[in-house]
């Protein structure tokens, strides 16, 4: 199954703990259907100390959201939208449902 978002785009969040926040992807979990966004969904874990040069402590980072949990912000409506693929050039390019520009570079 294609998933409609890539590394770098603006989503929403829209269920959850962190609904109505933006940020950017910064890894798309295909095999869990999840997504990593930049300052979102912090969790804390403990790390334990491996060498002097990394003590450990108690780091802060993203734990992955679920696919479902997230929708893309269109760059030209700037509106949260579902994905449409288009073909373009003989390349399959992502459009925008809502407004009909498309989201990637031709």
């Amino acid at each position: 199954m294609k998933v409609g978002l890539k590394k770098d785009d603006t989503v929403l969040v829209v269920s959850g703990r962190e609904r109505g926040k933006t940020g950017k992807i910064i890894r798309v979990l295909h095999e869990k259907r999840g997504v990593l966004v930049e300052r979102l969904n912090m969790i804390k874990r403990h790390q334990k100390a491996t060498s002097p040069q990394n003590p450990g402590g108690i780091l802060e980072k993203e734990a992955p959201l679920h696919l479902s949990n997230v929708m893309l912000l269109c760059p030209s409506c700037n509106k949260p939208t579902r994905v449409g693929r288009t073909e373009l050039d003989e390349k399959h390019v992502r459009k925008c449902r809502r407004c009909g520009q498309n989201i990637d570079k031709a």
